[in-house]
């Protein structure tokens, strides 16, 4: 989940983050400014990033699932990307971008059902979701297919791939999700999901709390995928959807039993007129999935090291990793690349370096062609 390790590092972030956009050339560009302009918060739509987006509708036991996915290449292997707890898929699009100009791929975006509020988020659920997914859009004889994802991302990529659900995979990779410090992690991530805004004046302002927080980097990814973590707040015209928002997003606070039914119907008051100037709050409510956390994470290191299939684990920090990992570095059982100066979402905060990761495994192992003059860039460890 995008927010979990981010917890566990936060005392580590500078108080104020570095400009963003560091991994594009685009954003390069917007960092250039002359003194006492401002910067552009506004929201960029995906459509600058991917080529198609569509809904793919997938049959279980209980009935029928629509997932939405984002699409961009005609030819090569497919890279399926799953984004972390509380994202959405575009997270991925500055990445798409970088990683379309260097290789020979296709890229499938996928909205996991978190998005939805659907009622079963275990991994075995999710993981069996992308493999349905995979056959909606490609029947029997899908096309090769790495999977790659961060943080809950990462974790649902590798139940995907130890399961076997996904019959033509050819590669995995993890984005900064190590199951040590997540379950380390958990334990305070009620307490920076109760710290974060539970509305936003507008989209604007989400984008720039984003930024000048340093849960994205980026400003350039920020301004596409804020859009995805963030709604407009239904029914606020009427007295009951009001109610039910509040409801849903304003936690209540313990008070003395003598004259809390009064205090609680003015605090919602309150609460109603403030979601009248803030129309916007967070898509998902990650506080609700808590009791699927510890199945997310809990033996995830093993799973990935056991995967029969050439393997990547990108980190914002080498002090992330666990013990069995660790073990499995030393011993050559997967490739790994540290990318410094990054938060917790790597691929949103330094896209071409991400891009030229990738790239390169897929290059190295003979999956994917380059295409622009790429040169590949093996990293160090």
């Amino acid at each position: 989940m995008s927010a979990l390790e981010k917890s566990m590092h936060l005392g580590r972030l500078p108080s104020r983050p570095p400009l963003p956009g560091s991994g594009g050339s685009q954003s390069g560009a917007k960092m250039r400014m002359g003194p006492g302009r401002k910067r552009d918060f506004s929201p960029v739509s995906w459509s600058q990033y991917f080529e198609s987006m569509e809904d793919v509708e997938v049959e279980n036991e209980t009935g029928k699932d629509t997932f939405r996915v984002y699409k961009s290449g005609s030819e090569g292997p497919v890279l399926l990307l799953l984004h972390g707890g509380g994202h959405s898929a575009l997270s991925w699009a500055v990445f798409t971008a970088a990683i379309i100009s260097r290789v020979q791929c296709r890229i499938v975006a996928l909205d996991l059902r978190v998005q939805e509020f659907l009622k079963d988020l275990s991994a075995e659920t999710m993981a069996k979701d992308v493999g349905n997914v995979v056959e909606a859009m490609y029947g029997d004889l899908p096309p090769p297919i790495m999977l790659i994802g961060h943080s809950m991302g990462g974790a649902i990529a590798v139940h995907t791939a130890s399961c076997n659900l996904v019959p033509s995979l050819l590669g995995l990779c993890m984005i900064d999700v190590v199951e040590g410090t997540a379950m380390d992690a958990l334990n305070s991530m009620q307490n920076f999901l109760r710290g974060r805004p539970k509305t936003f004046k507008s989209l604007e302002n989400a984008i720039e709390w984003s930024v000048k927080s340093g849960q994205i980097r980026n400003l350039e990814s920020a301004r596409v995928s804020m859009v995805g973590q963030v709604k407009q707040c239904e029914g606020i015209t009427s007295p009951e959807g009001s109610k039910s928002i509040v409801e849903g997003i304003i936690e209540e606070e313990e008070e003395d039993e003598e004259g809390s039914e009064s205090v609680n119907k003015r605090k919602k008051e309150d609460d109603m007129e403030t979601k009248k100037d803030h129309p916007y709050t967070w898509r998902i409510e990650l506080a609700k999935t808590e009791k699927y956390w510890d199945g997310w994470f809990r033996g995830l290191s093993n799973l990935f090291l056991s995967c029969p299939i050439p393997k990547l684990l990108l980190l914002a920090g080498v002090d992330r990793l666990d013990k069995d990992l660790t073990i499995g570095q030393m011993q050559g059982k997967f490739q790994m690349q540290v990318l410094p100066q990054c938060g917790h979402a790597v691929h949103e905060d330094a896209p071409d370096k991400v891009a030229e990761a990738v790239a390169t495994f897929l290059i190295r192992h003979r999956f994917a062609e380059p295409i622009g003059g790429f040169q590949c860039v093996f990293p160090g460890c």
